[in-house]
């Protein structure tokens, strides 16, 4: 797979419009060269960001952290970017490491957009302090992990809109196709009809996921950092990983709508509970032979405690949606990261499943309601136009209903979605706004993730 491909040469532009927007606020900085600035990359995701070259982007980068083994895995990750054999990249990794990093990159400003990925205890100040400088912000997920988090991120949205720069976070499960084939079909009134309303008990739309804390990442096994597993620093499960469920609910459910979180968002009930990690697994994905002193008042008989598990069940605009993440510390081999999702249409259900009946790769499914005979050669219409701007997709009957079957061309991999949501960013820049729904969406989302997890931890309605 050639990710230039998906990359025009737009990026080029994309760029000259943000580092012009950029000039306009602070003319001495024009001579600066069009970069990337990459703060306290704490997360893996940062370098996924770079797994590819982008045309009209600088190969410097110019990294900003404290010295440690954060910065030394992200720094290692590049270096065998740059080092493999097929499409190898040419970054140029310039780092500063030291105390002050957040104050030198605010001083310096060697490039126009941060790249954020890493403690999440920490990523919401530094978003807020970087649009507060006139900086563009792509940031990984969760930007806010508590209700505490939710309100200096709306000022953060505020100060973004003021300076007029873009802030965005990297919402990469859009890009699979399974679940950009399950918003389009159900965005087609033959196809899907209307989306029910449904229960809490039968909720119209679901989303479950379940990941795995040891896993590989570009062939290596991961290395996880040991604040990964305190939830102060990453934040519980309801916040990290349902962050993309949560998202998807609305991208898929309103497509294009904007959302108000204070009026169509009621949390009905929400739980959390604990994955265990021994402290065999524990050595074994940090590389550490003991728990450091924060980790240790969350442990039970020597094991640790780890709230990374989370469910929400919460209406929008009316509609009950039901959202569930899951964390086992290893898949057993031959499998890996699962997805679960249903939407309920009054005309037909759309399903994705990943079990070991798909081999582990997510499949939608189209199951109609009652036995209209006339529904195939609707469907089948209805589909040829979806084929059209998915080439190659195909029906296969199956005894439900149909399976949409995709080519191998659109399995690109979740961390091919890394550039395919840079692509975006950058055409977001390129027109100089982002598109009027995402602000009042990403507020709606967060609002979502950290009332849920409020109520699931003082149990009081929000």
């Amino acid at each position: 797979m050639k990710i230039k491909a998906l990359l025009p040469s737009l990026l080029a532009t994309a760029l000259v419009a943000a580092q012009g927007c950029q000039t306009m606020k602070a003319t001495d900085e024009s001579n600066q060269p069009l970069g990337l600035m990459v703060v306290d990359p704490g997360h893996f995701h940062a370098a996924l960001v770079q797994k590819y070259m982008y045309e009209g982007i600088s190969p410097v980068v110019n990294v900003y952290a404290p010295e440690g083994p954060d910065v030394a895995s992200y720094l290692d990750k590049i270096e065998k970017y740059n080092a493999r054999t097929e499409e190898p990249t040419t970054w140029e990794e310039k780092t500063y490491t030291g105390t002050d990093f957040m104050e030198k990159m605010l001083e310096q400003k060697p490039g126009n957009i941060v790249v954020l990925a890493g403690n999440n205890q920490k990523k919401t100040s530094y978003i807020k302090r970087a649009v507060d400088a006139g900086l563009h912000v792509l940031a990984d997920k969760p930007m806010a992990i508590n209700a505490e988090g939710f309100e200096l991120l709306k000022e953060a949205f505020a100060s973004a809109e003021k300076n007029d720069v873009l802030l965005y976070d990297i919402m990469t499960e859009r890009y699979e196709i399974s679940n950009a084939l399950q918003r389009e079909l159900a965005n087609i009134p033959a196809v899907f009809g209307q989306l029910q309303k449904g229960t809490a008990e039968e909720p119209a739309v679901v989303k479950e996921s379940v990941h795995h804390i040891f896993k590989y990442i570009s062939g290596d096994p991961i290395v996880r950092p040991a604040w990964f597993f305190d939830i102060t620093q990453q934040g519980e499960g309801m916040v990290d990983v349902t962050t993309h469920l949560v998202d998807l609910v609305q991208w898929a459910s309103f497509p294009e709508t904007a959302l108000d979180y204070q009026k169509d968002i009621q949390i009905i009930s929400s739980r959390r509970w604990p994955t265990t990690i021994t402290p065999s697994q524990f050595k074994r994905v940090t590389k550490l032979n003991e728990y450091p002193d924060y980790l240790r008042k969350g442990t039970k008989d020597s094991t640790l405690q780890v709230f990374s598990n989370g469910e929400m069940n919460y209406t929008l605009q009316g509609v009950h949606a039901k959202v569930l993440v899951k964390w086992d510390f290893e898949a057993p081999e031959g499998t890996g990261d699962t997805h679960y999702s249903i939407m309920r249409g009054s005309k037909a259900n759309l399903i994705i499943r990943q079990g070991q009946e798909q081999n582990f790769k997510p499949v939608l499914y189209i199951e109609p309601i009652g036995s209209d005979v006339s529904y195939q050669r609707t469907l089948q219409t209805a589909f040829a136009e979806v084929q059209k701007k998915y080439p190659g997709i195909d029906l296969k009957k199956t005894p439900q209903g149909w399976e949409v079957v995709v080519p191998q061309k659109y399995d690109v991999g979740h961390e091919a979605h890394f550039s395919q949501v840079a692509q975006k960013y950058m055409e977001y820049l390129k027109a100089g706004e982002l598109p009027a729904w995402e602000v009042p969406n990403m507020l709606a989302k967060y609002y979502t993730t950290t009332q849920a997890l409020k109520k699931a931890t003082n149990g009081q309605s929000q």
